[in-house]
C-alpha cells in the first residue's frame, strides 16, 4: 500500500497518509482524515481547558464552587459529589436525534442542557481546591494536568513532585523552579531537559550533574560553569559573583543562557530505550510516529502526552492504559475503542462522539453520563435498537461530511483562549472570531492598578507582601503572593515574580520545543533526520550517533 498525499482543508498544507495510517483507518472503519496532523491536534486541544478556573454557584446546592466552566456557559455546573450522587440522572436530559439537522447541531442542543461537574479531579485531593485535571495532590495551588504532587504551585504536567513552582513537564522532582522537561531533579532552577541533576541552574540536556550553572550536554559533571570545569572554590566564587537571582538580572542571565545553547549541538530528539520512533520526549516506546511526550507505548501515531498506550492514533492528553483510540482528547484510565471523544475515562469502551462520559460502554453522541450502556444522545436503548439507530446516524453523518472528523472547534464549550490550543497554536481574538471560534474576554475586575513593587531581592521581603495586590508588568492582571509561595521563594533564593502566573506560563511554553517535525540533515555528518528543529533555525542539530560522540 503506497503513501498517499493529501491537502489539509483547513490550512492547505500537504500531508502524508502512510500505509500504517491506512491500515489503522481500515481497522476501525473510518475514512482518512481531511486535516493535517497539526490542525487535527489544534482542533482536539481546543476542547481542553486546564488552567482557567472560576468561582460560581453549584446549581444543586447553591454553594460557591471552583470550576473550569465560567458563569456564562449555557449548561448547569454542579459539584463533584452532587454529580456522582444517585439522585443525578443525566439520562433525563436525553433528546431524539433530528435527522433534518447535522450531527453537531443535534449535539449542541444536548450539551447546552446536560450538567457538568465543576473540576476534573480524582480523589484523594487534600487542600488543593484550585487544581484541575489532577489526582492525588496535597497542598497544591494552580497546578494542572498533574498527579501525586505536594506543596507545589503554578505548574502544569507535574508528576510525583514536591515543593515545585512554575514548572512544566517535570516529574519525580523536588525544590525545582522554572524548569521544563526535567526528571528526578532537586533544587534545580531555570533549566530544561535534565535528569538526575541537583543544586544547579540554567542547565539544558544534562544528566547526573550537580553544582553546575550555564551548562549544556554534560553527564555526571560537578562544578562546571559555562561548560568549563572549576574547583569547588572557583565555582562557588563564580556563583557568588552572580549575586541574587533577582528580576533586574534575569533577562541578562536568560540571554546568556540562550547564547550558550546556540554554540553547542542539540540532540535531534529527546528520548531513550526506543525502537522505530519519531517525535520528541519519547521513552520506552516502539513503533511510534510523529509523537510527543510518550512513555511505555507501542504502535502509535500523532499522539501526545500518553502513558501506557497501544494502537492509538491522534490521541492527546493523559491517556494511561488505553488501546485502539482515535481522534480523542482527555481519554484514558483503562479505556478502549473510543473514537472522536472528549473526556471518556475510567474503563469506558466502544464510545464515539461523546463528551465527559465515565465508565460507559456502547454509547454514541452522549454528554455527561456515567455507568451507562447502549445510550444515544443520553437516551437508553436496547442493544438491538442501539445498533440500528447508531448505524442510521452514521450514514446521515456520511452524507453531511461529519463522519470520521473530530467535533469542530466552534462546538467546544470553551473560549479558544481558555484552552490548551492557545499554548501551541496562539491566536488573537480577531483571528479566533474570524474562524468562528468562541473567545473569553477577561474580567475587568482582575485589572486594578497598584503601585506596589516588591523589593528586588527576596531577602528584603517579609510576610506583609501576602497582603499586597500586585500587577503584572506584562499584561496588568492582578495576582497575590501566598504565604507558602513566599516560603518557597526564600528557600530557593529567587526574587518575587513581577509577572502573573498566566504570563509566566506562556513564557515557559514559548521556550518549549514545538510539536512539529521537520526534515533536515545532521549538522555534522549530513544524515537525514526528522527533528523538532527546522533547517532554517540557528541551532546546531546532531543525529543520535554524532550527539553521543560529543557529549561530555
Amino acid at each position: 500500500m503506497p503513501t498517499c498525499k493529501s491537502y489539509c482543508k483547513n490550512c492547505a498544507a500537504e500531508f502524508e497518509i502512510t500505509p500504517r495510517d491506512s491500515e489503522f483507518y481500515s481497522k476501525i472503519q473510518v475514512p482518512s482524515p481531511t486535516l493535517c496532523p497539526s490542525c487535527r491536534l489544534q482542533r482536539r486541544l481546543a476542547w481542553r481547558n486546564e488552567r482557567n478556573l472560576y468561582k460560581r454557584k453549584c446549581e444543586i446546592t447553591g454553594k460557591y464552587i471552583i470550576s473550569n466552566y465560567s458563569i456564562d456557559k449555557p449548561f448547569p455546573v454542579i459539584d463533584k459529589d452532587s454529580w456522582w450522587a444517585d439522585a443525578h440522572d443525566p439520562l433525563k436530559y436525553g433528546i431524539d436525534f433530528d435527522f433534518s439537522k447535522t450531527f453537531i447541531e443535534n449535539f449542541n442542543v444536548l450539551q447546552a442542557k446536560v450538567p457538568r461537574f465543576s473540576v476534573q479531579q480524582q480523589e484523594p485531593m487534600i487542600n488543593s481546591e484550585y487544581v484541575n485535571c489532577a489526582s492525588n495532590c496535597k497542598n497544591c495551588y494552580l497546578i494542572f494536568d498533574s498527579d501525586y504532587c505536594e506543596d507545589s504551585y503554578y505548574s502544569n504536567v507535574l508528576k510525583k513532585s514536591k515543593d515545585c513552582c512554575d514548572c512544566s513537564f517535570t516529574s519525580l522532582s523536588e525544590l525545582c523552579y522554572e524548569s521544563v522537561h526535567c526528571k528526578s531533579c532537586y533544587n534545580l532552577k531555570y533549566s530544561q531537559n535534565c535528569t538526575d541533576c541537583s543544586d544547579s541552574m540554567f542547565l539544558d540536556s544534562c544528566v547526573g550533574c550537580s553544582n553546575c550553572a550555564f551548562c549544556t550536554n554534560l553527564h555526571s559533571a560537578k562544578y562546571y560553569f559555562l561548560n568549563k570545569k572549576y574547583s569547588k572554590e572557583e565555582y562557588e566564587k563564580k556563583i557568588s559573583d552572580l549575586g541574587d537571582l533577582n528580576y533586574l538580572k534575569l533577562d541578562g542571565y536568560n540571554q546568556r543562557f540562550r547564547d550558550l545553547l546556540l554554540k553547542h549541538p542539540r540532540r535531534y530528539m529527546h528520548g531513550n530505550q526506543n525502537e522505530n520512533v519519531t517525535g520528541n520526549h519519547i521513552y520506552h516506546t516502539r513503533n511510534a510516529f510523529n509523537c510527543f511526550n510518550l512513555e511505555d507505548c507501542w504502535d502509535m501515531a500523532y499522539c501526545d502526552l500518553i502513558f501506557r498506550g497501544k494502537d492509538c492514533w491522534d490521541l492527546s492528553s493523559f491517556g494511561e492504559n488505553v488501546e485502539l483510540v482515535y481522534e480523542s482528547v482527555s481519554t484514558g484510565l483503562n479505556s478502549q475503542r473510543c473514537f472522536f471523544t472528549f473526556n471518556a475515562v475510567i474503563g469506558s469502551s466502544d464510545i464515539a462522539y461523546c463528551s465527559m462520559v465515565y465508565s460507559c460502554k456502547n454509547c454514541f453522541g452522549c454528554v455527561g453520563i456515567k455507568k451507562n450502556n447502549y445510550c444515544i444522545f443520553n437516551k437508553q436503548y436496547s442493544e438491538e435498537e442501539y445498533k440500528k439507530l447508531r448505524e442510521k446516524i452514521i450514514n446521515h453523518m456520511k452524507e453531511t461530511g461529519e463522519w470520521g472528523e473530530f467535533m469542530p472547534i466552534s462546538a467546544s464549550p470553551f473560549g479558544y483562549n481558555e484552552t490548551v490550543a492557545q499554548d501551541y497554536f496562539p491566536l488573537t481574538k480577531d483571528e479566533a472570531i474570524k474562524k468562528g471560534y468562541k473567545w473569553k474576554d477577561p474580567d475587568k475586575k482582575e485589572y486594578q492598578k497598584t503601585n506596589f513593587i516588591p523589593p528586588d531581592s527576596v531577602k528584603f521581603v517579609d510576610k506583609s507582601i501576602c497582603n499586597q495586590l500586585l500587577s503584572c508588568i506584562k499584561c496588568g492582571k492582578n495576582y497575590k503572593i501566598t504565604p507558602h509561595e513566599l516560603q518557597f521563594y526564600k528557600k530557593v533564593s529567587v526574587s518575587i515574580p513581577l509577572k502573573c502566573p498566566d504570563c509566566r506560563h506562556f513564557a515557559r511554553m514559548s521556550t518549549k520545543e514545538s510539536r512539529k517535525l521537520f526534515k533536515r540533515n545532521c549538522s555534522k555528518c549530513g544524515t537525514e533526520i526528522q527533528s523538532i528543529y527546522s533547517k532554517d533555525q540557528l541551532e546546531i542539530v546532531y543525529c543520535e550517533k554524532c550527539y553521543l560522540e560529543v557529549i561530555n
